[in-house]
């Protein structure tokens, strides 16, 4: 479940037990219900905490704003096979011009020509772009991607969420964001 990520709706960032985000896009994130929920069924752990607080009339509790699972959750090892895992993969642009407008995916071999609808055969283009190549061969018409396709990896894919950062941040999140990556030196 991923909250809607604006200050006023109070989202909290939900880390696996090693204390790393189960993904990166879309960030985790759950609603503050759902995490006070989670707490009190001791599924997981408060990390970080908002200055707000929420009453009843018998106790009163801080919101949290990063949450730690108490169980490890293992990642998948390999993506599932989606339009949107195509187009992260290919970081939301057209493989044969780089612009972001009208994306959809184009097959490098054509189905009419034995292609399939694979990892290894599927690029994001933008729909001028499919148009323009049509039915046919990369080579027949000049049109190679920039990237060839490939089978990503689920690091493959949260390397590249990152590139893709939520509109909102809050600062009690940003030390347990991107913290696996590489220090400039």
């Amino acid at each position: 479940m991923n909250a809607a990520v604006s200050p006023g709706n109070w989202p909290v960032l939900v880390l696996n037990a090693d204390f790393r985000p189960l993904s990166y896009y879309p960030l985790s994130l759950w609603s503050w219900q759902d995490a006070v929920r989670a707490v009190f069924l001791d599924r997981v752990s408060v990390v970080e905490e908002y200055d707000r607080y929420i009453r009843s009339p018998s106790f009163e509790i801080r919101l949290p704003s990063v949450v730690s699972l108490k169980t490890f959750v293992r990642a998948t090892r390999q993506p599932a096979f989606t339009r949107f895992n195509v187009f992260l993969r290919d970081r939301f642009s057209c493989q044969y011009c780089g612009t972001r407008e009208d994306l959809t995916f184009d097959h490098l071999i054509p189905r009419s020509r034995g292609g399939q609808t694979t990892w290894g055969n599927v690029v994001a283009a933008c729909s001028p772009c499919n148009l323009r190549k049509g039915g046919q061969m990369p080579g027949d018409v000049g049109m190679w991607p920039t990237q060839m396709p490939f089978a990503p990896t689920v690091h493959d894919l949260h390397r590249n969420g990152r590139l893709f950062p939520p509109n909102y941040l809050h600062g009690s999140w940003l030390d347990y964001l991107y913290w696996d990556t590489e220090l400039d030196p």
